[in-house]
């Protein structure tokens, strides 16, 4: 018995040792490790950031700090990512699309391209929705573009790039004019709404309290197919505008990091993306569950993102 005891005991020191993660096998930062945010404070990037850096660091017992540094859709914290040395001590949390549309637009004049980083891997899958105050006078997209034909230049609150571009090519379809407000982040989309400042805006999940509450109303679906919240609500696509944007959320940091780091990192953050406290917050923000696509499908989304963006994107 003593010695089928010490089998056992050995055997199950082994299976937990195989089955540790990357990141209790050794490797630890060198210090704080920072967790820049591409958008400004009160959003859901920023508040799925915030969570996901509370458990890495309650899981892992690292040093785990949060700062915002918002600017083009997440492409300033970008750009300052892939010019800093690889330490393995700064993460960048962005949104795939409007850093895709920017390297579509303007790429000769960015100092980084999708092969820059070391992706660590999703943490969401966003739908992104137009949304009115409930007193707005329309109720779809086709209401919103035959009033502002009617009224002339009417605002519309954007927070990143891509939500400029598919305004564009709305105006572009349909001849309606409108005047694009630019908002740092999702929470101050739905302040402007809610002020009276702008006739509409877009929303990746800051606007669910305000629907809930009846508040606001969806006037169109961004994505590519039609929010699972609001099934009767149609897309750009399906209102006479071909165009869509799908944001994926997701983690990288700069190129040629110590693989060791990459790897420790990346197994921390999608034991943290298994988290219930996550979980529900990401349910809270986007309406879906955790969605992590790896190290590598991460890197293929933004790489076969890339390709799908020329198509969309470009003029």
């Amino acid at each position: 018995m003593k010695i089928r005891t010490g089998l056992l005991g050995l055997c199950l020191s082994a299976l937990t040792a195989f089955a540790a993660p990357a990141w209790a096998e050794g490797w630890k930062p060198d210090g704080p490790l920072t967790i820049q945010i591409g958008f400004g404070a009160g959003g859901s990037t920023d508040t799925m950031g915030r969570v996901l850096a509370k458990v890495m660091e309650e899981n892992t017992g690292w040093d785990i700090v949060v700062e915002n540094k918002p600017g083009g859709g997440g492409v300033a914290m970008f750009t300052s990512i892939s010019q800093r040395p690889p330490r393995g001590d700064i993460i960048g949390m962005g949104v795939s699309i409007p850093v895709l549309v920017q390297l579509v637009k303007r790429g000769d004049q960015l100092p980084f391209t999708v092969e820059s980083f070391d992706y660590l891997g999703t943490v969401a899958k966003a739908e992104l929705a137009l949304v009115a105050s409930k007193d707005a006078p329309f109720d779809d997209l086709e209401g919103l573009i035959a009033y502002a034909k009617e009224q002339g230049n009417l605002p519309v609150a954007t927070m990143a790039p891509p939500q400029v571009l598919i305004m564009n090519q709305t105006m572009s379809a349909t001849g309606a004019k409108f005047n694009l407000v630019t908002a740092d982040g999702g929470a101050e989309v739905m302040k402007l709404i809610l002020g009276g400042q702008v006739l509409a805006g877009f929303g990746s999940g800051e606007q669910y309290p305000y629907l809930e509450s009846g508040d606001m109303k969806v006037i169109a679906g961004a994505n590519q197919s039609r929010l699972s919240y609001a099934p009767d609500v149609k897309t750009f696509i399906e209102s006479g505008v071909n165009a869509y944007v799908d944001p994926v959320f997701f983690l990288a940091m700069t190129g040629g990091t110590d693989p060791e780091a990459v790897k420790a990192i990346a197994a921390a953050m999608d034991e943290a993306t298994k988290a219930p406290e996550f979980a529900e917050i990401v349910r809270n923000a986007v309406k879906g569950d955790p969605v992590n696509m790896g190290v590598d499908g991460t890197r293929k989304m933004m790489v076969d993102g890339l390709a799908n963006a020329k198509i969309l994107f470009s003029e």
